[in-house]
């Protein structure tokens, strides 16, 4: 996904994201940080939403079931991702890639994984921590490579 996809993405959903929250027109605004007049233009689909706007909806909402049917079980790693072009400063450790991911990979201790919804890859140490991130495969499987020879 590219942020370009993303921002159409979360735009086009906008509505359902705030109806499956159970919020107005008005809380949800004043919640993402809109005014209602550019909520209502957003959810008529007369423009779309700005990268601020996606961010904090992935944010704030990241556990309805429209953002994980965008993005698989961790929004905010796709947005990570694509915003940092791949370079993960936080080395998180994580579940593993049980459901939501497709193990390409192992080696050395090193796992490569696709995520089967987002389709961007990552890569975690023998202890599940994420080491590395990216949208691009080739440069994943290049990264893959480099931490298995070393």
């Amino acid at each position: 996904m590219t942020r370009d996809e993303i921002i159409l993405k979360i735009s086009e959903k906008l509505r359902l994201v705030r109806t499956e929250a159970g919020y107005t027109q008005d809380k949800m605004a004043d919640i993402i940080g809109l005014s209602k007049k550019t909520l209502v233009q957003i959810e008529k689909g007369r423009a779309l939403a700005n990268w601020s706007t996606v961010v904090a909806t992935c944010a704030l909402f990241r556990e309805t079931e429209t953002i994980q049917f965008i993005f698989g079980n961790e929004p905010l790693e796709v947005l990570e991702t694509v915003a940092r072009d791949g370079r993960d400063y936080r080395q998180e450790k994580t579940l593993g890639g049980k459901i939501w991911w497709r193990e390409m990979m192992r080696r050395n201790g090193f796992i490569l994984q696709q995520n089967i919804v987002s389709q961007h890859f990552r890569i975690l140490d023998e202890e599940h921590f994420r080491i590395y991130s990216s949208m691009d495969e080739h440069s994943a499987k290049m990264r893959f490579e480099e931490l298995c020879k070393g």
